[in-house]
């Protein structure tokens, strides 16, 4: 274990099957989400974030989960407790959606991948956050036990490889990776490793995640590594590139409180889902919709230099409280703090002017349109 992280902690913590190689590699450890995850190396949060941006890092994802739904009838299963158009899938196209509760707050955000393989026409490979897998895995299996049989891949690593230069350095592998679309995914194998690609990420940049097995996952990151203009980027970046490109960080933006028109997110609900409902709190969800939210996700551009740190709280005019902020930082892409947060809907327009109560002062901000980054997705 690296010692940045106390042996009474570290004892408690799982490992993903990179870890000797974070540590060979310099990294700075840190418990996150049960898990000992590298949050910098020797390069720093700043550069590695600027570096993703230029070429290309990789990422250690592997505490993430991995799992494979399968029934006769799957998508009508699945869409019982998500809201996003799960039949219109194609076979290897990628979704992004949300679990609900039966209120219609998120108990998560996930992918789900309809394969392309032969074989497969009947599942779906999800893939959920790390601190929530447990729980949504458990959510699932019980939900549908009558109609689906949810299966763990716990022994996969997950990879995720961003920024411009990602395409070429992986088709030098798998020559196909380079004419994959964005939000598809295919198997295939690297170096003679069986792997599932998706052609996603959340750094805003074009990229790939790629599942491998435990056993081979230091192997193929090495190889990775080994091209150039390939770097391991930590936790630090990662978060700094997704809040650059408006991306929600589960747990701090969007939670079991908030439902999807107050974070922004009524783009997953597709129109045949918006006509049909049958999701959790579809009646809630759609009337705001129809009539708007009482908040909304939006972001926020404090005017200094200081940057505004989640629970920030944020302020009209004349001293009443309008908002919270829930992530925020320097964006070094940006050259300048960046933030996202709730306001009431009436202050949800962009270029309303704010203020940040920070340490009992009153700081200048304004609402921004998100992202503070233009996403750089492949467009086939």
């Amino acid at each position: 274990m690296n010692a940045s992280v106390p042996a009474t902690v570290a004892e408690s913590l799982k490992s993903t099957p990179l870890e000797a190689l974070h540590v060979a590699l310099g990294a700075k450890m840190v418990p996150f989400a049960g898990y000992n995850m590298p949050v910098q190396y020797p390069l720093g949060v700043l550069k590695e974030h600027l570096h993703t941006r230029d070429q290309a890092g990789l990422f250690d994802v592997s505490h993430m989960g991995q799992a494979e739904l399968t029934g006769a009838d799957v998508d009508a299963a699945l869409e019982t407790l998500v809201p996003g158009d799960i039949k219109g899938l194609k076979p290897g196209q990628v979704r992004y959606t949300l679990l609900l509760n039966e209120n219609g707050g998120i108990i998560d955000d996930l992918m789900v991948t309809r394969p392309a393989e032969p074989g497969k026409e009947n599942t779906l490979y999800l893939v959920v956050n790390a601190a929530c897998k447990d729980g949504d895995f458990a959510h699932i299996a019980a939900k549908l036990k009558d109609r689906a049989t949810l299966t763990r891949f716990d022994t996969a690593a997950l990879l995720a490889l961003q920024g411009p230069t990602a395409a070429k350095t992986l088709a030098s592998f798998i020559p196909r990776a380079a004419t994959m679309a964005f939000m598809t995914s295919a198997v295939d194998n690297f170096q003679g490793v069986p792997v599932r690609l998706f052609r996603s990420g959340y750094t805003g940049e074009d990229g790939y995640e790629i599942s491998v097995p435990a056993a081979d996952a230091e192997n193929v990151a090495k190889a990775l590594l080994a091209q150039p203009g390939v770097q391991p980027i930590g936790l630090g970046a990662r978060d700094s590139l997704r809040l650059e490109a408006g991306l929600c960080l589960y747990g701090s933006d969007i939670d079991t409180s908030t439902l999807p028109g107050e974070a922004a997110l009524n783009w997953v609900i597709g129109v045949r889902r918006r006509a049909e409902g049958g999701f959790p709190g579809a009646a809630k969800i759609l009337d705001q919709i129809k009539n708007g939210a009482p908040k909304k996700r939006v972001g926020i551009k404090p005017l200094g230099k200081a940057p505004a740190r989640a629970h920030t709280e944020v302020q009209d005019g004349q001293g009443n409280r309008v908002g919270e902020i829930t992530s925020g930082g320097f964006g070094p892409s940006y050259n300048g703090p960046v933030a996202m947060g709730y306001v009431d809907s009436a202050f949800a327009k962009v270029g309303t002017k704010l203020a940040l109560i920070v340490r009992g002062q009153s700081l200048p901000t304004e609402v921004a349109a998100l992202p503070f980054v233009p996403h750089r997705y492949f467009k086939s």
